[in-house]
């Protein structure tokens, strides 16, 4: 009588069969998402890169490369503040690096964070979660400066804004130095003014799908500014007129980062946090663009230490580096 353990060859090769095709079904699902995922983030590109078709908000939703107008709301009237005083010893306030073009003005950049590990949480003034992301221009000299006390010390600046934790993404003009009363619509912080585009109601986003954001920024001479965060499957965009600070005309570096929600706050990020931030920039050429270092210009910062930045030329030309803590 054989043992009660005995399998027969035939039971032992249909098991193996077995197990193989649960793992064939296992390596076949795994592939359909990264492929999924794959695709996601092709869209995510193009949809950034998509021009809307007149001024105002809008949305998207994958797979399709088309925009669709919803009504603008207010951005909050908080200022997120210009660089000021020493700079900081972690990300923000000054420390941080910019993408410089060499020739030419840029006229588009994305910021991206290819890689985050270690992320778990995010806390700012207002709680977890609550976080901006920002692209921000240098610190220019253009006409709109004319009006300033003195022209030649004034200072105009541009920030494409995504406030996690007012559910808004919109722009923030500057007039750095004015030294009198603001113009209207303009707010006035100590010397300086300040004023906000209309903004695109997006849905606060928990930290853990930093890595599916993107938020871009572009500038045409003459034309409109415009905004477009991606998160996921969902895109957002909002617009505003170049000739508020007359971007176009004197962009040379790019800031991106994730720092805290205004007023010069902090993003604090758990212990054992790392991101890899990407900032692409469009100048007509395919030169690598400089890792202009302490180059930031905005108030906000974060909890990271930076690392090493890298220029790359092509098609897409970028800086890239990496902070942790």
């Amino acid at each position: 009588m054989k043992p009660m353990n005995y399998l027969s060859r035939t039971v032992r090769i249909a098991i193996a069969a077995g197990v193989l095709s649960a793992a064939s079904l296992a390596f076949a699902g795994q592939a359909a998402d990264d492929a999924e995922a794959h695709n996601q983030e092709l869209w995510r590109e193009a949809i950034a890169q998509t021009e809307v078709p007149a001024e105002g908000c809008f949305q998207a939703a994958y797979p399709r490369l088309a925009w669709n107008k919803v009504e603008c709301t207010v951005a909050p009237d908080i200022p997120y503040t210009p660089r000021s005083g020493p700079i900081a010893e972690t990300v923000g306030n000054g420390h941080d690096y910019a993408a410089e073009v060499t020739s030419g003005l840029i006229n588009s950049t994305i910021g991206s964070f290819p890689k985050v590990t270690g992320v778990k949480t995010e806390t700012g003034s207002g709680g977890a979660n609550d976080y901006s992301l920002q692209i921000n221009s240098n610190f220019m000299n253009t006409p709109a400066c004319k009006g300033a006390k003195n022209p030649a010390t004034c200072r105009d600046w541009e920030q494409f804004v995504f406030a996690s934790g007012f559910d808004v993404a919109f722009m923030q003009y500057w007039l750095i130095n004015w030294n009198n009363p603001c113009p209207s619509r303009w707010n006035s912080f100590s010397t300086d003014c300040y004023m906000n585009s209309a903004a695109v109601t997006v849905p606060q986003e928990v930290i853990t799908k930093l890595g599916t954001i993107k938020l871009s920024g572009s500038a045409k001479n003459g034309g409109k500014d415009t905004l477009v965060l991606t998160v996921g499957t969902k895109a957002y965009s909002t617009t505003g007129s170049d000739s508020v600070v007359d971007l176009a005309t004197a962009w040379k570096k790019s800031e991106f980062n994730i720092v805290g929600d205004g007023g010069g706050s902090e993003a604090d990020f758990n212990e054992g946090s790392s991101l890899t931030v990407k900032v692409a920039v469009s100048n007509g050429t395919t030169n690598a663009p400089k890792c202009a270092a302490k180059a930031g210009t905005t108030g906000e910062t974060n909890n990271l230490n930076l690392g090493s930045c890298a220029g790359t030329g092509g098609a897409t030309p970028f800086i890239q580096f990496t902070e942790s803590n």
